[in-house]
């Protein structure tokens, strides 16, 4: 099941519902004047995901293909989007060009530096450093500066096949999707690391309007108190010093 809805001004986002992982796979298209398609996504997805871009725009106009960290939702399909848009350029941390990028990707990737911004046309994105948070050495967030927008990957994530974009509250779901997890293989979800609550508190600063999430509902309601209490979820779920307390 695929969805399509413009969840902020010119990001669309485009949710592959997969059933046996009860789970939204979410790829942001930001239509400007450089689009970009924030998740490349699984190369099993490539094809439902084209289609759904080619509705919005012509997908060989993409400039720009950003993710958070090396992962197969987050970049599996990259190459296959490099292809069909033959300027366009990945965008990524220093790190995943350096250590992921310059073997997996078919054309060097543009790497950006903490706070650098990356303008799209009408839109300016900033890129946060993020290391291990969702996960990955790699790993980091775009934040749009005109409408506050945060491209915030796996945090917060949802199981389930869930609205599209919510006021409403999504930790709790966020937390029993996580204590879901830890039953399983796919247990330790995120580490909690002594730069966690910096990362999220300086994230919360940005002030953002719209959570966009890799994995269910999108959020605009208070987002930085959102990113607050994220925190304290991730602390209660995954801090060992304070669990053994």
């Amino acid at each position: 099941m695929i969805k399509v809805s413009e969840i902020a001004p010119d990001v669309y986002r485009i949710s592959v519902f997969v059933n046996e992982f009860n789970l939204q796979f979410n790829h942001f298209l930001i239509k400007d004047d450089e689009p970009m398609l924030y998740h490349a996504g699984m190369r099993q997805m490539f094809p439902a995901v084209l289609e759904a871009v080619s509705k919005l725009i012509d997908p060989s106009k993409i400039m720009w293909i950003g993710f958070s960290h090396f992962e197969v939702d987050e970049c599996g399909a990259l190459n296959e989007w490099l292809q069909v848009a033959p300027n366009a350029k990945a965008v990524c941390s220093e790190a995943g060009a350096i250590v992921n990028m310059g073997d997996f990707a078919i054309r060097p990737a543009y790497a950006m530096s903490g706070n650098a911004v990356l303008n799209t046309g009408k839109h300016n994105y900033r890129f946060i450093r993020t290391p291990h948070l969702p996960h990955g050495w790699d790993a980091g967030v775009l934040f749009e500066e005109t409408n506050g927008t945060l491209l915030c990957s796996d945090l917060f994530h949802q199981n389930g096949n869930v609205t599209d974009i919510t006021d409403k509250d999504i930790l709790a779901s966020h937390k029993n999707s996580m204590l879901e997890y830890e039953q399983g293989p796919l247990m330790e979800y995120t580490p909690y690391t002594c730069h966690t609550s910096k990362i999220l508190y300086s994230l919360a600063d940005l002030k953002p309007k719209t959570l966009a999430t890799m994995h269910g509902s999108s959020f605009f309601g208070d987002c930085s108190q959102a990113l607050l209490d994220l925190d304290i979820v991730m602390k209660e779920l995954w801090d060992v010093k304070a669990n053994q307390k």
